[in-house]
C-alpha cells in the first residue's frame, strides 16, 4: 500500500521504516530536510513539499500527520484540504485532543476527504516491537487502510474504537493511566532508597526481580531495570517531569462526566510539583519517559524549564471545553 508519513520525529521516522520494512510505498517530508534525506535513503521517497509528497501518491491517497498537536497539525491539515481530492484520508497519529479530530472532520467533510485520528504508543521501541494503534472514524475507511495499521501493529495491536476522536480518545485515557502507573513506581523506589536498606538494594536487580512473576510485572519495570542499571543514582539527570497535555484532558473529562479519578489527578499535579523541586521518585518519572520515548530529560545541574506554557497544544481546562 501506498502512504505519506509528514512528520519523521521520534516515532514519526520509525514508523515510516517499519512499513517500508513491510513491503509498502513510503513518501516522506519533514520541515528538516536531513531527516527526510536520511529515510530515503532506507528506500522512502523524499519530498520537498507538502505539494510534492500530495503529488507522489496515485489516488485514493493516505496521508498521515505525525506532527505536534495543535497548531502545527492544524496548520498542515489546513494546506492539505487544499491538496486532496475527495476520497483521500488524513490520519491523524500525533496526541491530539480528541475535540479537535471532530472538528476537523466536520471541516474536511465537505471537500469529501476522509479522516482518522490514530492514539500511538509505543515510543522509541516500535520500530522493532511494534506500535499500539487507537483508529477512530469511519468504519469502512478504517477497512481500508487496515494494511497500513497491521504492519505497525503486533499480533492484535490496533483496534477501530468507534466514531472521530475515539481513538485519541482512548490514547487520552491510556495516557492518563500511565502518569499512575509511572508515579507509583517513582513513589515505591523512593521509599525502598529511604529505607534503612537503602543503600544495600541494588534498584536494577529489584526492578528485574519484580518483573519475574510478581503482580506488578510490566515493561516499564524493564524500563526502570535499565536506567538503574545504566545510573543506580539517577545522578545525571534532574526530577523534571514535562507532560505532553492528555494527562490534563484526562482529569478534565473526568471531572466533566463526574467520575472520581484520584490516582491520575494526583499523578498530574506530581508532575507539575516537579518542576518546582527534584526528589529521586521524579527522577525515576524522569528517566522511565526517557527510556520508553526517547523525551528529553533535564541534566543535573542544568536550569529547568516551564511546561505551562502547554506543549504540544495544550490548552487550559477552560479553552478546552465548548459551552
Amino acid at each position: 500500500m501506498q502512504v505519506a508519513i509528514l512528520g519523521l520525529g521520534r516515532m514519526g521516522g520509525n514508523m515510516a521504516r517499519r512499513l517500508l520494512r513491510d513491503g509498502h510505498r513510503v513518501v516522506v517530508w519533514n520541515r528538516t530536510p536531513a531527516r527526510v534525506e536520511e529515510i530515503a535513503a532506507e528506500g522512502a521517497l523524499g519530498a520537498g513539499s507538502l505539494e510534492e509528497a500530495v503529488a507522489m501518491l496515485t489516488p485514493p491517497r493516505s496521508v498521515w500527520l505525525m506532527l505536534p498537536a495543535g497548531s502545527v497539525t492544524d496548520a498542515t491539515i489546513a494546506r492539505l484540504a487544499q491538496l486532496l481530492s475527495p476520497g483521500d484520508c488524513i490520519l491523524e497519529g500525533g496526541n491530539s485532543f480528541y475535540r479537535d479530530d471532530i472538528r476537523r472532520r466536520d471541516l474536511l467533510e465537505p471537500s469529501g476527504i476522509h479522516y482518522l485520528d490514530v492514539g500511538v504508543s509505543g515510543g522509541i521501541w516500535g520500530l522493532d516491537e511494534g506500535y499500539c494503534l487507537m483508529v477512530g472514524g469511519d468504519r469502512d475507511e478504517f477497512r481500508r487502510r487496515e494494511p497500513l495499521f497491521s504492519s505497525l501493529a503486533p499480533e492484535g495491536g490496533y483496534l477501530h474504537c468507534g466514531g472521530t476522536g475515539a481513538g485519541h480518545f482512548v490514547k487520552m485515557v491510556h495516557n492518563g493511566i500511565e502518569y499512575g502507573m509511572m508515579a507509583a513506581y517513582g513513589e515505591g523506589f523512593s521509599i525502598l532508597k529511604a529505607s534503612p536498606y537503602g543503600e544495600g538494594l541494588d534498584l536494577a536487580k529489584v526492578s528485574g526481580l519484580w518483573n519475574r512473576g510478581s503482580v506488578v510485572r510490566s515493561w516499564l519495570l524493564e524500563l526502570a531495570e535499565a536506567a538503574f542499571g545504566k545510573d543506580p543514582e539517577l545522578s545525571e539527570i534532574q526530577g523534571y517531569v514535562e507532560d505532553s497535555g492528555e494527562g490534563r484532558w484526562t482529569v478534565q473529562q473526568a471531572i466533566d462526566t463526574g467520575v472520581p479519578a484520584p490516582v491520575i489527578a494526583a499523578a498530574l499535579f506530581q508532575r507539575f510539583r516537579s518542576r518546582m523541586g527534584d526528589s529521586f521518585s521524579d527522577k525515576v518519572l524522569a528517566a522511565l519517559r526517557s527510556e520508553f520515548g526517547g523525551h528529553a530529560v533535564v541534566s543535573a545541574g542544568e536550569p529547568g524549564k516551564s511546561d505551562t506554557a502547554g506543549a504540544g497544544g495544550i490548552r487550559p481546562a477552560a479553552a478546552q471545553k465548548k459551552t
